[in-house]
């Protein structure tokens, strides 16, 4: 279908819904490098005027990759909860951004809705919206997922320990874990981003972070960031794993340059679930994504990044995930170019995340070739924090010396607890006060003479 809006006297033309969607969306380097961005402002305003007057059942009737040529588009329509979208089903794309900013759209109403709201969906009215309508929303909507803990609760903000060696040596790993653990972090889980993919070794850290748990009967979970398939031979050979990891996008072809596909996620999941290691839930799987891993393994198909990003969620819901978790900025300049364009994908992932019922993290973060530094990383955190995002890193001085990017330390996420008044997950802060960790206020007790004690219970 050609959609069209006329500013004065130029009529802008766009030929279909996907060209519409990448036209209307804000600027950002990806979508110049793909060649499918905007040419001007105003076309671009032409592109978000013309959005806002699209039905939303447009969206279930013309996709913006052919059905019969993606499995990811064959997941989200064959998937889609028409009681759902019930309550939305008359809007228009504006009237949906005008519902949503009103009282009537509360957090059940959005929890009833989340499964009736297509990707697409999702992505064409943060369009439309503007940084400090993306935050309110988000934070009505409430999102909770269980495994040893309770991740996503009101009022509360999760820290996924980030202790990643360069060598993966055990005693450099465990003394992070170490330090995050005594700072309060850990609670989304600890999770290792191996710097070698050796079987053996994934096995290695695999049984550390067990060990290391299982000793201080911490109420969280542990996870190697290796591919699924490595996961799950590791697991037919009886190795211990918590959360099985991969990463995702939103293209059949994009998914298939990480090596999965839909049914072996499905496999992986029906995997981890028969391992029945949670105590408190089954939520078993942990997924990554970010914008532009379409576009960079060529598999975009055309269709603008953050939207593309969007799709990708819906791979995630269906295998009801602890965890998601957008990596905003660290793929790099070409595209998300700066602190701009990385604050605005950040706000935008963890939007459409909430807003499609996930429990949805960001790893607000940079690498050192972009026009980006820790004080835009500073102001993303803030906002996110005030959005009820889920969880974000914890990465000893914010700084990953194996993956070689900036993200967020220990310090940041107290930072931000203090300022918004946010607590832990509540198995893990009832476990901080127990071990004499934090005070009956739940605050960090700040006690050094607990260190030697948890120092020689994890390292010897």
């Amino acid at each position: 279908m050609v959609y069209r809006h006329a500013i004065d006297a130029t009529t802008y033309t766009f030929s279909d819904l996907r060209d519409l969607l990448a036209k209307a969306t804000p600027p950002r380097s990806g979508d110049r490098l793909a060649g499918i961005a905007s040419e001007s402002a105003e076309q671009m305003v032409a592109a978000r005027m013309a959005l806002a007057d699209v039905p939303l059942k447009q969206f279930l009737n013309e996709a913006v990759i052919p059905y019969e040529d993606d499995e990811v588009t064959r997941l989200i329509v064959d998937s889609h909860d028409a009681s759902g979208f019930a309550g939305v089903s008359s809007l228009t794309v504006g009237s949906f951004r005008d519902w949503l900013l009103s009282d009537a759209a509360t957090a059940e109403a959005l929890k009833q809705a989340a499964r009736g709201i297509t990707p697409e969906m999702a992505a064409a009215v943060s369009k439309l919206m503007r940084n400090q309508d993306l935050i309110l929303v988000a934070k009505k909507c409430e999102v909770t997922s269980r495994f040893r803990n309770t991740i996503g609760l009101r009022g509360r903000m999760s820290v996924r320990l980030q202790p990643n060696h360069p060598f993966d040596d055990l005693k450099g790993i465990t003394a992070s874990i170490l330090d995050g653990i005594l700072l309060g972090s850990g609670d989304a889980c600890i999770g290792i981003n191996p710097a070698s993919d050796d079987p053996a070794v994934i096995g290695r850290l695999l049984r550390l972070l067990d060990e290391i748990i299982a000793r201080l009967q911490i109420p969280t979970q542990g996870c190697v960031l290796t591919h699924v398939t490595t996961t799950l031979g590791l697991i037919g050979q009886g190795v211990p794993v918590d959360l099985v990891f991969q990463s995702i996008a939103g293209t059949e072809a994009a998914n298939r340059s990480f090596g999965v596909d839909l049914a072996l996620l499905r496999q992986a999941r029906d995997a981890g679930l028969s391992q029945r290691r949670g105590s408190v839930g089954a939520n078993v799987m942990y997924f990554e994504t970010g914008q532009g891993s379409a576009l960079s393994a060529g598999a975009h198909r055309g269709v603008d990044q953050q939207t593309c990003e969007a799709r990708a969620y819906a791979v995630a819901r269906a295998f009801d995930p602890l965890l998601i978790n957008s990596v905003v900025g660290f793929i790099g300049p070409e595209y998300l170019y700066d602190g701009k364009e990385i604050i605005r994908a950040g706000l935008e992932d963890h939007f459409c995340g909430k807003l499609l019922g996930l429990p949805i993290g960001v790893d607000v973060c940079y690498t050192n070739h972009a026009e980006a530094d820790q004080d835009d990383m500073d102001n993303l955190l803030t906002l996110l924090a005030a959005a009820g995002v889920t969880f974000i890193m914890g990465v000893p001085g914010a700084d990953d010396v194996m993956l070689n990017y900036q993200s967020t330390s220990f310090h940041d996420a107290l930072y931000v607890r203090d300022l918004f008044g946010l607590k832990r997950a509540p198995e893990f802060d009832d476990w901080l006060v127990r071990t004499g960790l934090a005070g009956a206020d739940f605050r960090l007790a700040g006690n050094a003479g607990l260190l030697p004690d948890f120092a020689s219970r994890l390292i010897a």
